[in-house]
């Protein structure tokens, strides 16, 4: 084969990962012509299930690929069947569940329903984050019994490039999105009040936003009251190019003349 066609032949998209059941997940198991052996069930906390002929069967973990070969094997060498054709459909998802809290659309408890589930399947299926919420996602949970947690900026997630940051999430999960930063200006300008710490605000974009000075108002008199690391308040002049940080109030001072 040429290198040219080598180069233009198709590339193949992995398979996706089949979902595992867990405790709590609810099945449908039929048995091709033997309606008596149809079952629904939830799976224990141990991932069992009592099947008919077979008694108490684990399936927790597998997949339903894997869990309907375990029957059709069960019934196969017990010489209860010959050739049985299994079929189980999920009916619900308990077994592996995700929480979306926080500044979300539609926060709440997730199933899992892929094996791979990524962030931006959460984010999707929690209808996005509300308008008050911050730029970043907090994932905690667990990797390899170790304690895990992830901070992903969500503007890069959804950039060019973004499905290195798209996490995997896992059973157990917690998805969280703070409020939105806030910073407050008052005094004299036309709209005063708490305003989103938008990315990169500047001062002079804080005072444009809150509808610019007053008549009365002037440049020399803003000062920028500022929270220290030891928890003192520190006062500033700034310049109109500095960048403000959550929790600053900007106080702009009347004209003495």
């Amino acid at each position: 084969m040429s290198a040219q066609a080598t180069a233009a032949a198709p590339v193949r998209a992995a398979p996706a990962a089949e979902y595992r059941l867990g405790a709590g997940d609810v099945v449908r198991i039929t048995v091709f012509q033997n309606p008596e052996l149809t079952l629904e069930s939830r799976l224990t906390e141990g991932g069992q299930i009592s099947f008919p002929l077979l008694g108490a069967v684990r399936l927790g973990g597998l997949s339903v690929t894997e869990a309907e070969k375990v029957l059709v094997d069960g019934l196969t060498k017990g010489n209860f069947l010959r050739n049985p054709q299994v079929t189980i459909i999920v009916l619900q998802v308990r077994g592996s569940q995700a929480n979306v809290l926080g500044q979300f659309n539609r926060p709440g408890r997730y199933p899992l329903e892929m094996a791979e589930t990524r962030l931006s399947d959460l984010v999707a299926l929690a209808g996005g984050v509300a308008p008050g919420g911050a730029d970043v996602i907090v994932i905690t949970g667990l990797r390899n019994g170790q304690a895990f947690r992830e901070e992903v900026d969500l503007p890069a997630l959804f950039a060019p490039g973004g499905q290195a940051r798209d996490i995997v999430v896992r059973n157990g999960d917690a998805i969280w999105v703070d409020r939105q930063p806030i910073v407050y200006i008052y005094g004299e300008v036309q709209r005063p009040g708490p305003m989103r710490l938008e990315r990169g605000l500047t001062l002079l974009q804080a005072l444009a936003t809150g509808g610019g000075l007053t008549p009365r108002g002037t440049e020399k008199g803003i000062r920028v009251h500022r929270k220290s690391a030891d928890g003192q308040i520190e006062v500033s002049q700034p310049a109109m190019t500095d960048l403000l940080r959550e929790g600053d109030v900007v106080f702009v001072r009347e004209s003495l003349f």
